[in-house]
């Protein structure tokens, strides 16, 4: 009698879990349950959200914001052959800014997110619980019982229904999933080349006001940044964000500042890039040239992927405003100035960066330029782990121990075995390559890659 009592008891308990079951949405983490996630508290006060924007500074925009320091120099490693050109190529970052930074990424594909989290893993999560979609086996018997696709009713007939059972086929599943693995490779090796690029680009700045200075100098430096870089990661991103926000909000105020002062010492001619027709130009009159200067250019939006993969961290609002307001405008002072510097001395391209500084305030911007650079790995890193802790959750990543640096924040995590295998990873492609041309070359297809495989996967949606 007792028995059947407690199988009664156990039926009940089982179909108020159902009930609930049927009811919740439920995210595929399991972890979600155990720590507060800040994306779900919907109501923000205006100072927080504030206080959240400069802090991301120092987390999500270090990547984008130190851009300025390679990008001409990859865009025109053989120098300049005519002034239009340089018109042109701007024309392209301004654009490339504008339609994938701010409009794809900042307006459209921030929204399409997991519970908050970012990245492509997380829009993949998204799908599969609008769609039974996914082939990857489940590692727990725990993970059965959680809600892997919503059992929202719609019309059999309905557009949503057609789209819902075209995504359920078995070759899709398929090509959704490599999509989804070769967009996560790719911010993966992002979180390598990003500190080796960035930090290498800012120390080579020693060179440009001191020549006689070997090169290896430079690569030792950057290297012994890198290994500072990553020893602080176990502080977490709360701490750290803080410590890089104000480093990062004087570098924009800095480049900002400088393109302002280039465009007016050199004329607005630059200006003229902010016409689309200069794009075409630029196309037509360069042919074969302009097409191979496109990886260069690309890399002006490096840091977009990060920017997605980071939004665990913050919540949409915060990353609009300080995107918005400072980041935007400030890398288009940057880059109009630098263009401007440009037309007039051709045969600086390789390093206009710092040759397109005022003499006076040359040292001082050199080292906010480091430590901007220190930042925009930075960026990268948190991105990487925040990626790494998505895999974790779909079974397909080896297991590794994931350390929350925030009571407050599921997302604010490091990931202490990945720190030192990007670690020695940077330290490898910095000593190795020497310099950020070949660096570039492979970061621009990275960037490619995933300018085309996020639409597409948050197209899916």
């Amino acid at each position: 009698m007792t028995s059947e009592l407690e199988i009664d008891a156990e039926n009940d308990n089982k179909g108020n879990m159902w009930d609930m079951d049927q009811k919740l949405d439920q995210s595929m983490d399991e972890e979600a349950g155990k720590l507060r996630n800040m994306y779900r508290e919907k109501k923000f006060s205006a100072l927080l959200v504030i206080r959240l924007a400069y802090q991301s500074l120092g987390v999500v925009y270090g990547d984008l914001g130190t851009s300025p320091l390679y990008v001409f120099y990859n865009t025109f490693p053989h120098g300049v052959n005519h002034p239009e050109d340089v018109i042109g190529a701007l024309s392209l970052i301004i654009y490339s800014l504008t339609l994938v930074a701010l409009l794809k990424y900042v307006f459209i594909v921030l929204r399409a997110n997991d519970n908050g989290q970012g990245g492509t893993l997380a829009l993949y999560s998204l799908l599969c619980r609008h769609a039974n979609i996914k082939i990857i086996p489940n590692q727990h018997r725990t993970d059965e019982e959680l809600t892997t696709y919503s059992r929202t009713t719609i019309h059999e007939r309905s557009f949503a229904a057609k789209t819902q059972r075209w995504l359920e086929r078995g070759f899709i599943k398929s090509i959704i999933l490599i999509l989804v693995l070769v967009g996560t490779c790719m911010v993966i090796g992002d979180g390598i080349l990003t500190p080796a690029i960035s930090v290498l680009s800012a120390a080579g700045g020693i060179r440009v006001n001191k020549p006689e200075i070997d090169s290896g100098v430079v690569v030792i430096v950057a290297v012994v940044i890198l290994v500072g870089l990553f020893s602080v990661q176990h502080y977490g991103t709360d701490k750290v964000g803080w410590l890089f926000a104000p480093i990062v909000l004087v570098w924009f105020l800095l480049i900002g500042g400088i393109g302002i002062y280039n465009i007016w010492r050199f004329g607005g001619r630059v200006l003229k890039a902010f016409s689309p027709l200069y794009v075409y130009r630029y196309i037509r009159n360069g042919r074969k040239d302009s097409w191979l200067s496109l990886g260069g250019i690309l890399l002006s939006i490096t840091g977009t992927e990060a920017l997605f993969a980071d939004l665990a961290n913050f919540p949409v609002s915060s990353v609009q405003i300080a995107f918005t307001l400072l980041v935007f405008p400030c890398l288009l002072l940057a880059y109009s100035g630098q263009a401007a510097y440009l037309v007039h001395n051709l045969h600086h391209s390789q390093d206009v960066f710092y040759r397109s500084i005022p003499e006076k305030i040359y040292w001082p911007v050199f080292v906010i330029a480091t430590l901007a650079a220190i930042v925009a790995s930075q960026a990268t890193i948190t991105a990487t782990f925040s990626i790494i802790k998505q895999a974790l959750a779909h079974g397909c990543f080896p297991r590794v121990k994931v350390v929350h640096t925030s009571k407050k924040f599921l997302g604010q995590i490091y990931i202490p075995d990945i720190n030192w295998i990007l670690m020695i990873l940077c330290i490898a492609v910095t000593a190795g390559f020497k310099n950020q041309s070949q660096i570039g070359n492979a970061y621009g297809k990275s960037i490619l890659v995933l300018t085309l495989d996020n639409p597409c996967v948050a197209l899916k949606l």
